[in-house]
């Protein structure tokens, strides 16, 4: 099967749809609907009730598949569509019973994941032209399913994980300098992207001539921004070589973000767009026969 832009491995999806499908049934089952007549069928449907941009769809289908594979779910969008309040997403058919079993984690999965990219699209909207990326600021355990969201919403990710690349924030340049921590990751891992945080422009002008591949410039203003693109490319030009890649991030919002979209950095990073986005409100509509 193809990986999708948007998609995450199925055995990853498995594996966390069934960890939480877990938290719900053990360690004796649904009891509510054991009671439940076998012949009961239902014929249900997704409706988002605000407008916002969709993912998760697979964690919803699986949470279906691993209480009953009988329930069919049929989508009519994909993660990445943007949809309307009141609009139906899909449907879902079966026995009533494992429909009302797995209906909780699927809706948990598929409105915090698009509540993500619904709150991501927004964010790369206000931002152009500049990109925007995530953090690790993720749920423990749910950072591959949050970085597709992202994905979906129509920014790109920052690291995965701690082995991605280096990264010298504040408090490893408390032990190593700059000049020390960018020659020492050369000489260590030479095949790896250097990233340095910078909150000055004197630290700025050494992580350049230290050679860092990308820098970080935190809790700077608009104004501050600019001025360290302008010495960036002063020494680019100066040195013959592709500027470093320049990264704003630090307390910017949703709100605030249009401001640095001229400052002629590269990209913008948030945590917020995986730490604190509203869930986006999808309910599912049952209709019963028995």
């Amino acid at each position: 099967m193809t990986i999708g832009p948007y998609d995450v491995p199925a055995r990853v999806v498995s594996d966390l749809v069934g960890r939480a499908l877990d938290e719900d049934l053990l360690p004796l089952g649904d009891l509510s609907a054991a009671l439940l007549p076998a012949s009961a069928t239902a014929t249900a449907e997704f409706v988002v009730r605000t407008d916002g941009v969709i993912s998760g769809t697979a964690c919803a289908t699986e949470a279906f598949r691993q209480v009953d594979p009988a329930v069919v779910v049929t989508w009519h969008v994909a993660d990445g569509d943007r949809v309307t309040a009141r609009q139906v997403l899909g449907t879902v058919t079966g026995p009533l019973a494992p429909v009302l079993t797995a209906e909780r984690t699927a809706l948990n999965f598929l409105g915090h994941l698009s509540g993500i990219a619904t709150r991501t699209r927004a964010f790369v909207d206000a931002a152009a032209p500049l990109r925007v990326w995530d953090t690790r600021k993720t749920t423990p355990g749910l950072r591959s399913l949050e970085k597709a969201a992202v994905r979906a919403g129509g920014a790109r990710n920052h690291r995965g994980n701690l082995s991605d690349w280096v990264m010298f924030k504040d408090n490893h340049l408390t032990a190593l300098g700059i000049v020390e921590a960018v020659a020492s990751a050369r000489d260590t891992w030479p095949g790896r992207t250097v990233h340095v945080e910078c909150e000055r422009m004197e630290q700025v002008v050494e992580a350049l001539e230290a050679g860092a591949d990308a820098l970080l410039l935190d809790n700077m203003t608009p104004v501050e921004v600019a001025a360290c693109v302008a010495v960036a490319d002063d020494h680019a030009a100066s040195v013959g070589t592709r500027r470093a890649l320049l990264e704003v991030s630090g307390g910017i919002t949703l709100e605030t973000v249009g401001s640095y979209a001229r400052t002629g950095a590269d990209v913008v990073s948030s945590g917020s767009l995986t730490n604190s986005s509203p869930v986006l409100d999808i309910g599912l509509d049952i209709d019963v026969a028995t």
